[in-house]
């Protein structure tokens, strides 16, 4: 029986466990099979959008919670208005930046 079926379709935090090491995940729910949860995860990188695919086992999980305030992909912060944050912030724009391919 699928212990995580109710947080399908919502982002989510979850630590878990590799080895000897804790490690971080966020992402939105996808499938949860009753052996492993599947977390998805798009970004974009050089103008493509790219989609992040991975399952983690239950045993492996450690913590998992929802994601509070969580906004989709469409809410996603445009580049203006992350130099407008940058600059209430009081951060200094880059100046040597490499060539856009």
């Amino acid at each position: 029986m699928a212990r995580y079926f109710a947080l399908l379709g919502r982002r989510i935090e979850v630590q878990y466990r590799a080895g000897d090491m804790l490690l971080p995940a966020a992402g939105m729910l996808v499938a949860d099979s009753g052996k492993s949860i599947f977390l998805e995860e798009h970004f974009c990188q050089r103008g493509t959008v790219k989609t992040f695919r991975w399952e983690i086992p239950y045993p492996c999980i450690v913590r998992l919670g929802e994601i509070s305030g969580a906004s989709d992909a469409s809410e996603l912060a445009s580049p203006a208005s992350t130099e407008e944050a940058a600059a209430q912030a009081g951060l200094l724009p880059l100046r040597n930046l490499p060539e856009k391919v």
